[in-house]
């Protein structure tokens, strides 16, 4: 099957809007040709269309990583590609899709995971410090919606690598999507120094769609920011 033909049989399968039915037609396709179909999903506008695609590119790159590790290495490389200024593009569904990834990889988790905490770091003047900080709100609601999925999965890792202390100062953030996502992700990695500002946002009326396991929920940043206190304790 042709590139052209790959994708247009991805976006049939698509337009169905039934996961359980996506993941299966997808399963009888080769992982790489699924990967570059998925490459122009991730991007959309459309939640269903969008967030579908987020836990399709997950699967496919870690069953193309048990198959060819470096050709799984080099779609890690092209997302984080996406996200740089040089690219010429703004790297939409890129964080997302690389912590859904690291859900679905152990092996692929451990050698890319700083790569998603440093983009909630600031650039440092020490050539050793590894910030590549997002500015967009937009962006920073996949960035965090990316920690708070690994923090369900792997939270050990995110916790070994230090990210309890970059979550805390996105609960200041302008955009509600963004306060509540870190809320949820200092709810699942129990960090204890958040617990001051989490009960502040515990009445915070903003809401906003959250996807999960393949649905969406409305859900309120205090409704989160409470459940995160009741989880930390």
């Amino acid at each position: 099957m042709g590139s052209r033909a790959t994708k247009l049989k991805v976006l049939e399968l698509f337009n169905s809007r039934d996961l359980a039915q996506i993941l299966q037609g997808l399963e009888t396709m080769a992982a790489k040709d699924v990967i570059n179909a998925l490459f122009a999903l991730i991007c959309r506008e459309d939640p269903d269309l969008h967030w579908q695609a987020v836990t399709c590119m997950g699967l496919a790159v870690a069953r193309l990583a048990n198959q060819e590790m470096e050709e799984a290495r080099i779609i890690m490389r092209r997302l984080l590609w996406s996200l740089n200024d040089e690219s010429g593009g703004i790297g939409w569904g890129a964080p997302e899709s690389m912590a859904e990834v690291m859900c679905c990889h152990g092996g692929l988790a451990e050698e890319y995971v700083h790569m998603l905490i440093s983009y909630m770091r600031e650039d440092g003047e020490e050539i050793c410090q590894d910030g590549n900080y997002l500015e967009h709100p937009l962006l920073q609601r996949g960035l965090l919606w990316g920690v708070a999925r690994l923090a369900a999965c792997r939270p050990e890792l995110l916790l070994r690598k230090g990210a309890a202390a970059d979550i805390p100062p996105y609960l200041q953030a302008d955009d509600g999507e963004v306060r509540g996502l870190a809320a949820l992700a200092c709810g699942r990695l129990g960090i204890e120094a958040a617990q001051p500002a989490l009960k502040r946002l515990a009445a915070d009326p903003a809401v906003f769609q959250l996807y999960s396991e393949g649905s969406f929920s409305e859900v309120s940043v205090g409704q989160l920011a409470r459940q995160a206190l009741e989880a930390i304790g």
